[in-house]
Parts: structure tokens; sequence; C-alpha cells
């Protein structure tokens, strides 16, 4: 099997609602996000690939346009702003558009990740 994986960042605030409410993650709060999708295939295509890494600037435009330096509560609802739960969210994304997806991983401090991988 193949793998590929490219990474890509942004900015944005969340707020983890219905946590105690002394919990840090209960106030409203930012992060420098990373966000990485993975990309899998047991064949390469004509030109050697799992998928060209150019194929996968529809990703960057939505992070820049639709979640960078934004309320991720606004966007993805308040369901949604975990970083286990906004994995699945790229994951989904991604995979709609590219059937190479195999998993997406979400990071919110240098010593932290989540990853979807069905």
């Amino acid at each position: 099997m193949y793998r590929i994986s490219k990474e890509f960042h942004f900015s944005a605030s969340h707020q983890l609602k219905g946590l105690p409410e002394d919990h840090q993650c209960a106030r409203l709060h930012g992060h420098n996000y990373i966000v990485v999708i993975e990309l899998a295939s047991r064949e390469l295509n004509a030109h050697g690939f799992v998928r060209d890494y150019l194929d996968l600037a529809p990703l960057k435009r939505y992070i820049d346009d639709t979640l960078d330096h934004r309320h991720l509560n606004d966007i993805l609802g308040d369901d949604g702003v975990t970083a286990e739960r906004m994995a699945k969210h790229f994951y989904d994304w991604a995979h709609a558009r590219w059937p190479e997806v195999s998993a997406a991983k979400v990071s919110e401090t240098p010593k932290t990740w989540a990853e979807y991988r069905p």
C-alpha cells in the first residue's frame, strides 16, 4: 500500500460547551491547528503518484476561506468542535472529493493529535 499525506494550517477559536465551568476548554479560546490528510492506494497512477498533491488545493481553499480566523462553533456547530469531530469532518470533506483519502488528523497543540480512520 502506498501512502501520502499533506499538512494544512489554520488558526481559529472554539469553545467546548457542556464542560464544567472551571474546565479551561469551556472558555472561549483558540488554537493554531494542523490538519493532515492521508491518502492510500495499492496502485500508482500513470505519473507514479497516489494522487498529485496539487489536486488537494481545494482543501487549502476550503480551510482558508471557511475556517481560518473564524469561530468554529459558528461554522461547525457547538457539537462539532472537538479535535476528534473535526478529524471526522475533514475526512468526510476530503473523502467525498478523493476516494483515496484514508485518514485525517487534527492537532490543537504541539503535543496533541486526534485522528479519524474508518
